[in-house]
């Protein structure tokens, strides 16, 4: 059942997309990521339309993440949910349940997808990164892959004039987290402002907001 739910939903969504949107995939970049084995997408985060599209992009890999623990009570939400396998997260407060479960996914092979940022930034503009996605990276030993969007804070406001919105996409390159050592809180804050820079430099400048200087990226703990 949950296969069917999957395929409609993914069909559903294409459809939608094809009318709403035009997709550019900016140099390419789908060659990046592997056809199996598990990965970390590490991706800015401005409203509700990007999730779906990498999520159909992706197909038929499987890829799931956290999303806000209040959005499993709208029932449409909760069923398309379940068909990606996303796991609620209590935003406020370390949830080790939902980081367990996140570990459980990547163990399986499947692509997580994150946003360190942690909440929606409405006009596009990056804001700081919160060391929730660096914990994952460091502790799972998965291959990290930064993406970066733009173009779709503006789908909204162009859905409710009938426009198509131009939604571009760009794929860096994989890495891997590598500390030595006692990982403090700095520590994983510096990690996570790492992995920002990451997605800051596939983006038009004037969305890079608080990593607008990209020199202060130090990716002292990052290894190819």
């Amino acid at each position: 059942m949950k296969k069917l739910s999957l395929w409609l939903i993914t069909f559903l969504l294409r459809i939608y997309f094809w009318l709403t949107l035009r997709i550019h995939l900016v140099s390419g970049g789908m060659e990046k990521i592997p056809l199996n084995g598990p990965l970390i997408i590490i991706t800015n985060h401005t409203g509700q339309v990007e999730v779906p599209v990498v999520a159909t992009l992706l197909q038929p890999r499987k890829i799931t993440g956290w999303a806000k623990a209040e959005a499993f009570e709208n029932p449409f939400l909760k069923w398309v949910f379940g068909s990606w396998d996303i796991i609620p997260v209590h935003r406020g407060e370390m949830d080790m349940a939902a980081l367990k479960s996140a570990f459980r996914m990547l163990e399986e092979g499947r692509i997580f997808g994150v946003a360190p940022e942690g909440t929606r930034n409405y006009n596009g503009i990056l804001r700081r990164g919160l060391p929730g996605a660096a914990i994952l990276a460091m502790k799972s030993g998965a291959p990290v892959l930064p993406l970066s969007h733009w173009g779709g804070e503006v789908y909204m406001k162009n859905l409710k004039s009938f426009k198509k919105t131009d939604f571009y996409i760009k794929i860096g390159e994989p890495f891997y987290i590598k500390t030595e050592g006692k990982v403090t809180a700095e520590v994983r804050q510096e990690v996570v402002d790492d992995m920002m820079y990451k997605i800051a430099e596939l983006m038009p400048e004037q969305y890079r907001g608080v990593y607008s200087d990209l020199s202060k990226a130090s990716g002292k703990y990052f290894v190819s």
